[in-house]
């Protein structure tokens, strides 16, 4: 089996150091890397510094064409990819073919984002000069990439950073490199200067004060949690950077009496049980009124009786997968028992199913109070933890009652109900019966979820410099 090697300056670097990649689904190795070294990742800011200078006078048009080619490639080595992605992260294969299809996508969005990124003439009081805005390339971004989406999230990253014309130096988590580097090593054969891309391989702990500390970046980005983030801005402060992080969620769901509760209950599941519910804008704390509440209850155990294995021949959009690591696996059945010996009610799993690999039985937990790890803290797994509510309660009050604000969700046909979620409710993502990410629309956190936009128009802004310009009409 290959040892995947990182890539500085166009060329792939071994070191002394090996790490191994563990496959969630069978506790097998899954693949190698070699561990970069201090010395080696402050190469690759050096290399991608140098790199911006060259970068940064290309025109979007060769921008456009070299990005085309790179995704094309990226489409003539998919079974690659998506192989590794499924050893890495123990998911479905029908779920990697998923996250790998909406890579095309997010190339194309940011480049004709970044041609719609129109300057801005501003009028003189006095008429004597001619003065206009232009946006500028800011210069060299470092990327620390998450684990539960690692296609998604090395492009959604590296797409930014190539059509604005910067460029980067990327680590992919620890948990989740092996797609990463590769889509890494196919970078290299397409003709972008050396540079523009480095991806060094390790630990946070082993690369993250290194690369945040050094002057020479200008934007930091972090898919990651709320801790993992204020490390991030601790580690910083040698320089004046910007960031953009997307960190913890707590998600409320408010289904209310007049709800459509086949609709809620069948949308809730489906995003508690993808990915395992290792999905950042997952459900956390489910209320849901008492007056539907016991028939919200059973159409859930339904749903999630309906979920099975690949090896049982579960309908592929129903397919379970296991938590990233035992270390994940155990946080869960800690969090579960701490919930039970606090007065919930578990009504369906909640163990560690009996086969190999890191997965956990999915969970119905019912009586949820704000004392419980399930309640106060982001679940990150496959638990629907439920609350009745009344009348009487002040729902938005109990919702609001977190430190998190990424997302959050009603079900209602109230108009006013509608229009009081949305004055109320603290949160960066408010969807109205559904869920609903689709790229093109914006998608930050408020309070300690993060700052600044990963989606939409709006996530090219931290990567701009912005210039006045005045030119005096008359010498």
């Amino acid at each position: 089996m290959d040892i995947f090697k990182n890539l500085v300056d166009g060329e792939l670097v071994a070191t002394s150091e090996t790490m191994d990649v563990i496959n969630p689904a069978n506790e097998t190795i899954a693949g190698s890397f070699y561990k970069c070294s201090e010395e080696l990742a402050n190469k690759a800011l050096i290399c991608a510094k140098n790199a911006f200078e060259i970068y940064k006078k290309t025109n979007i048009c060769e921008r456009e064409e070299l990005i085309k080619t790179y995704k094309n490639k990226l489409l003539e080595n998919k079974k690659d990819i998506i192989d590794l992605l499924v050893l890495e992260t123990g998911k479905p294969l029908s779920s990697a073919e998923g996250e790998f299809n909406g890579l095309s996508d997010i190339f194309s969005y940011f480049i004709e984002e970044v041609k719609r990124k129109y300057s801005q003439v501003i009028p003189d009081y006095e008429n004597r000069y001619f003065n206009y805005i232009k946006y500028c390339p800011v210069g060299v971004v470092v990327s620390f990439l998450a684990w539960n989406y690692p296609l998604a999230n090395f492009v959604l990253r590296l797409a930014l950073v190539l059509a604005t014309g910067n460029t980067c130096v990327i680590k992919p988590s620890e948990e989740t490199p092996l797609a990463t580097a590769y889509m890494c090593e196919i970078f290299n054969e397409i003709g972008f200067p050396k540079g523009v891309l480095n991806c060094v391989l390790g630990t946070g702990e082993d690369l993250g004060k290194v690369l945040c500390s050094s002057k020479i970046p200008r934007v930091l980005t972090l898919v990651g949690s709320t801790a993992t983030g204020l490390k991030i801005i601790g580690n910083s402060a040698t320089s004046i950077k910007r960031f953009s992080l997307e960190l913890g969620g707590n998600a409320p769901v408010i289904v209310f009496d007049d709800a459509d509760v086949d609709l809620a209950a069948s949308e809730i599941i489906s995003l508690k049980l993808s990915n395992a519910g290792q999905i950042c804008v997952a459900p956390n704390r489910i209320f849901v009124h008492e007056k539907i509440y016991d028939e919200f209850i059973e159409k859930c155990k339904v749903l999630i009786r309906s979920y099975g294995y690949e090896d049982n021949n579960c309908d592929p959009s129903k397919v379970l997968m296991p938590v990233i690591s035992e270390e994940a696996l155990n946080r869960l059945l800690n969090a579960i028992k701490d919930a039970k010996d606090k007065g919930a009610k578990i009504i369906l799993g909640g163990s560690r199913e009996d086969r190999k690999g890191y997965y956990l039985e999915p969970a119905l937990i019912e009586n949820i109070t704000e004392g419980m790890e399930l309640y106060s803290r982001e679940i990150f797994g496959p638990i629907a933890a439920v609350a009745k509510f009344k009348d009487n309660d002040d729902i938005f009050k109990m919702a609001n009652n977190t430190d998190a604000g990424l997302a959050s969700y009603v079900y209602t046909k109230d108009i006013s109900k509608i229009l009081e979620a949305e004055e109320r409710l603290d949160f960066g993502d408010m969807i109205i019966n559904g869920a609903h990410f689709p790229l093109n629309l914006n998608h930050s956190g408020l309070k300690q979820s993060g700052y600044g936009s990963n989606q939409g128009s709006t996530a090219l802004d931290n990567f701009y410099d912005i210039k006045r310009v005045s030119i005096k009409r008359k010498i």
